[in-house]
């Protein structure tokens, strides 16, 4: 698949991972790395951005404004603290606001779970592209996921993949787990049972986390959420303990095999999922992934322009 049959595929708005099939994925894989190659692309007409971001973020922000930005796009400055919302704006009107004075793109975060169903053809010509949902889902993270993962193995396919830590608030969880499972890799849950959802039960079976870490190719931490915890169960929540119970220590990474590697979305609790040392360490494509974000976001969003139509004369 070329990019160029991208515009066939549902990406008119990137909201999902229910979106993208096997070989939407590919080609969007395919795509990013060619940008990581140092390919670059130009629209005869100017496309305007805006990243609205209604949780605080570093990794995802930045790496967008750095997508658009590479892309050649303009990006203008939305500071939610300061927007309208504030005086009690809806999130649609917000969207029809800009998309009345010439926004092409909404990059959006927010807390709300599927926020975006109510915000796709707000406004006719401008599109949604979803940063995060609460704890519902996080496509472009899946994405550079999945081009992390292509990168270092080729393939998907038989893969063992672990997902690990904090899963009922991941959205990050969720949408690696739907897309990982269609490309064929097997997957193993793990982590505090409290925090497990039986609906990721059809995706993969949950065990222990020493069971886990021998058998996997690639072990995915998720961060701790605590600001997703009510105030009892922050008060309660020990690193040291979750550490020594569910986190990876370096005693614990010595029984992984040769090739396996580390994944997280970050920011990484040090000492907490991971041992300091592994973050850094040769198994580690944590930041390789932070590297790999900018490039697989200039692909989703090239898939929006070209779907949209976008900066054409």
């Amino acid at each position: 698949m070329t990019l160029s049959n991208l515009t066939d595929t549902p990406f008119k708005d990137f909201v999902s991972a229910e979106q993208v099939d096997e070989k939407s994925a590919l080609a969007l894989i395919n795509r990013a790395e060619d940008f990581k190659a140092g390919q670059t692309v130009h629209f005869p007409e100017p496309i305007y951005a805006a990243n609205l971001f209604f949780e605080n973020s570093t990794r995802t922000h930045t790496s967008f404004e750095m997508a658009e930005r590479k892309l050649g796009m303009t990006v203008i400055p939305f500071d939610p603290a300061h927007s309208s919302v504030s005086k009690g704006e809806t999130l649609e009107d917000t969207i029809k606001t800009i998309g009345a004075i010439g926004v092409n793109i909404a990059v959006m975060r927010h807390s709300k779970d599927g926020y975006y169903k109510e915000l796709m053809g707000a406004w006719p010509t401008t599109a949604i592209v979803n940063a995060g949902d609460g704890a519902g889902q996080h496509p472009s993270q899946m994405m550079l996921d999945l081009m992390t993962i292509h990168e270092e193995f080729g393939h998907f396919d038989g893969l063992n993949i672990g997902i690990v830590g904090d899963l009922s608030h991941s959205r990050v969880a969720r949408s690696d787990m739907q897309m990982l499972h269609k490309l064929g890799a097997t997957l193993h849950f793990a982590g505090p049972q409290q925090w497990y959802d039986p609906s990721f039960d059809r995706y993969g079976d949950f065990i222990s986390v020493p069971d886990l870490v021998k058998q996997v190719d690639v072990l995915m931490l998720l961060r701790v959420q605590l600001e997703r915890f009510n105030a009892d169960n922050r008060e309660a929540f020990s690193k040291e303990s979750y550490h020594a119970k569910y986190g990876i220590t370096d005693a614990l990474a010595k029984t992984m095999k040769p090739n396996a590697i580390f994944m997280h979305p970050a920011p990484v609790n040090r000492d907490v999922e991971l041992a300091s040392d592994l973050v850094d360490g040769p198994r580690s494509r944590i930041f390789t992934q932070m590297q790999n974000g900018v490039f697989m976001r200039m692909a989703m969003l090239e898939a929006v322009i070209n779907a949209r139509h976008f900066g054409e004369e």
